[in-house]
Order: C-alpha cells, then structure tokens, then sequence
C-alpha cells in the first residue's frame, strides 16, 4: 500500500497559509511545515518544485512499499485546491 506524505510550504503573514494548517489540524492530518521566514534554504526547494515562490505551496507524495518516493503532487494555493486537498487526503466533508 502506498503512503501519502504532505508537505506544506508556508509563511506566517500568508491568511491561506493559515487557514490550510486549521484546516489540517482539524482533520487529524500530519504534514510537515515549512516556514519559509524560519527556513530561508528551503524557497530555493519551493521554487524548484513548484516554478514560483507562492505559498501556501502543498506538496504531496506517493511512497512506494520499499519508501521510495515515486510521484509529486504539487499545489499552490489552498482555497482553490480544497477539493482536490479533500481527494488526496481521502476527506469526505
């Protein structure tokens, strides 16, 4: 079975960024958080992974059962990914 890993690129003065992470917690939802003001090195990750510095920047991946990173999924934005956010995470509210 495959695992689904979320990492979440953010700032703290970004409303989005914000409203992604209660929404998160609300639903249980482990992720890992990048603070881009309190990790500078990782916006040079972001931009490689997404083509832009934009956050909240949602990145999520397959592993395999060997725990090898197999595809990326890459969002920008919370709002207008909700529901694709939903799918991922296999939320039904």
């Amino acid at each position: 079975m495959k695992k689904l890993q979320l990492e979440l690129y953010t700032r703290p003065t970004c409303s989005d960024c914000q409203e992604a992470k209660v929404f998160l917690a609300n639903n249980n939802i482990s992720y890992i958080d990048y603070d881009l003001t309190q990790q500078p090195l990782k916006e040079k990750e972001l931009i490689k992974l997404s083509g832009a510095r934009m956050v909240p920047t949602f990145v999520f991946k397959n592993n395999s059962l060997l725990g090898l990173a197999s595809k990326l999924t890459v969002m920008i934005g919370f709002e207008q990914n909700l529901d694709e956010v939903k799918r991922l995470l296999m939320i039904n509210n």
